[in-house]
């Protein structure tokens, strides 16, 4: 099967979870909306009667007949059929629960350079982006990267769900390395307080697919337009 996967072009941004999935998985896929023509196709499937109900936003995959909105669900698909996920309903839910969580912290990394919205610029939004993101630092990162913290020490093997890589270990993958692009100085104090991440990090880097990947210019570098950005202002 070939996936098409629809995302915007110039960001990583939620997008970038699906990618690494497909990527590690070696997965016949197509960027799509990274194709002349590719973004205006995108918007059409979203406001097309054909898909019911249509996505709401992307990402989306279609495969096949399918077409799969939100990144947790879409993973929840691609973990089943290669082999990122366990074969056992409870492994699944147990997953796609874990996967869910980190959704609710990529709001947060989000939020600490629009915590008025996105319909506002950064620049219209520095003096509370600064408030939200030492807030972020002192309760809201410990929180969440605390639980997968302890997670990791109970996984019984190299990675979150034992001696096997799931799509949640690419997740976190990203998570640490998009914090570290848009928080560097906060984020080398602070992963002292989480070396399992920081060390499931660096083994999901080298693995081959995904190494490969990096390297290559499928994956679209950071930016100051994707969720993970940094302004020297709120990296102190």
């Amino acid at each position: 099967m070939r996936y098409e996967l629809f995302y915007w072009s110039g960001i990583q941004g939620r997008g970038e979870f699906v990618r690494l999935a497909l990527e590690e998985a070696g997965a016949d896929y197509v960027d799509a909306a990274r194709r002349a023509g590719g973004e205006q196709r995108m918007m059409a499937m979203m406001n097309s009667r054909r898909c019911d109900p249509p996505p709401f936003a992307p990402p989306f995959l279609k495969a096949n007949k399918l077409v799969i909105a939100q990144v947790a669900n879409i993973l929840l698909y691609l973990g089943g059929r290669h082999g990122l996920a366990p074969k056992s309903e409870a492994g699944r839910l147990r997953l796609h629960q874990l996967q869910l969580t980190l959704t609710d912290f990529v709001v947060e990394i989000h939020d600490t350079h629009h915590p008025l919205g996105p319909t506002l610029y950064y620049e219209d939004q520095r003096r509370e982006a600064a408030k939200r993101t030492d807030e972020f630092w002192k309760s809201r990162a410990p929180k969440f990267l605390g639980y997968f913290e302890d997670i990791a020490a109970h996984g019984g093997g190299p990675y979150l769900d034992g001696r096997r890589v799931s799509y949640v270990d690419l997740s976190l993958f990203q998570i640490v390395d998009g914090l570290r692009y848009a928080f560097p100085k906060r984020m080398k104090r602070f992963e002292r307080r989480i070396p399992r991440l920081a060390a499931l990090h660096d083994r999901v880097g080298a693995r081959p697919n995904i190494a490969a990947y990096l390297k290559s210019n499928r994956r679209i570098p950071f930016n100051t337009d994707g969720i993970f950005r940094h302004y020297p202002a709120l990296d102190r």
